[in-house]
């Protein structure tokens, strides 16, 4: 029998190297090569470092903040271990484009849920794909003291998927489909909830919003909370981001969720092939009357409005219909523009 000592020490990874780097404060700490990021977050993914020094990585990261090239390597080890998921090979309707699907997939993260006002989060995945765009919607089921998207979703009689696959025939057959955090990556759902234990947000929760689950080319709609990771995520999508997994969509985060404010139009920037293009500009307000919204924001009383609006009863907001019009054009794009699949 193996010597469990062994063992042990053979598992584990040793990670005091990269903390003296990166825990020096604010002003003092350096940061990761791609390299030594990408061999940190795979070790802190697969289990291998110690509480103790898990601790003093993710303190000392939402000290320092990431780098581009530390968010890279991050998301290099992330996406090594991450479900992966294929679009379906054609419309519900049975329509194709050039090589398959008329539209590439939408993929929407949704990890903040509803704070003060109503989560639309699910509107946008409806009436997206109403439109025949295949929608992924990714997060977490539950957050104490907000409401999150999965409950909406659940209460609009749109479950979360229990596998892959059946997401992935949820979206064949022309439905949203939710696949929670825990399914689609158990290790970075450990790290998440990491926040319990420590009071404050780590940088997985910066990934996990830009995750690509896709085999093919995408179109991610992500969001940012802050001014400092509006400059990172810029740099990202612009420059190291492989182009090959498709394009993005950059906004202010509403309540940090990726839908558009109904009462504060938030710039939207598109990240083509390195290539940045505003499609939304910033506006103090929505023009024209203020739209009709859900007055609460618990789950059955935004789930009951949301169905008002998909029955026509109520009217779509101007500011979610205008980026639900500009992902049904991307979207055709990246679909029209992928290689014939093989």
């Amino acid at each position: 029998m193996e010597n469990t000592d062994t063992q042990v020490n053979k598992e584990s990874f040793a990670a005091a190297r990269f903390i003296k780097e990166i825990g020096r404060g604010k002003d003092g700490a350096r940061s990761m090569s791609r390299e030594d990021a990408q061999l940190l977050y795979g070790a802190m993914l697969e289990g291998r470092v110690s509480d103790l020094e898990m601790g003093g990585i993710l303190l000392a990261m939402r000290i320092k903040g990431e780098s581009t090239d530390e968010i890279a390597g991050f998301m290099a080890a992330a996406e090594a271990q991450m479900q992966q998921l294929a679009a379906p090979a054609g419309n519900a309707d049975g329509t194709r484009g050039n090589h398959g699907n008329q539209y590439a997939p939408v993929v929407i993260p949704t990890y903040n849920g509803a704070r003060k006002k109503a989560n639309l989060t699910p509107l946008l995945a409806l009436l997206l794909a109403r439109r025949g765009v295949p929608v992924l919607v990714h997060g977490v089921l539950r957050d104490a003291g907000r409401v999150t998207t999965a409950e909406i979703l659940e209460a609009l009689q749109h479950p979360a998927a229990q596998s892959v696959q059946q997401a992935e025939a949820q979206m064949a057959a022309g439905q949203p489909a939710f696949i929670a955090i825990d399914l689609l990556s158990p290790a970075m759902a450990r790290l998440l909830a990491m926040r319990r234990v420590l009071g404050v947000r780590n940088s997985t929760h910066t990934l996990v919003k830009i995750l690509q689950p896709f085999k093919g080319p995408a179109l991610r709609l992500t969001s940012y909370t802050h001014p400092e990771y509006f400059t990172m995520l810029q740099h990202y999508f612009s420059q190291v981001a492989p182009h090959g997994r498709g394009d993005a969509f950059l906004m202010r985060g509403t309540e940090g969720e990726t839908v558009a404010n109904t009462g504060r139009a938030q710039q939207i920037d598109w990240f083509h092939q390195g290539q940045c293009t505003t499609l939304v500009h910033t506006h103090q307000t929505i023009v024209g009357e203020l739209p009709n919204t859900p007055d609460e924001k618990d789950a059955a009383v935004t789930a009951q409005w949301i169905q008002a609006v998909l029955d026509d009863k109520i009217p779509v907001p101007a500011s979610i219909a205008e980026q639900v019009e500009h992902c049904v054009l991307v979207a055709h794009m990246l679909a029209e523009r992928a290689p014939p699949a093989s």
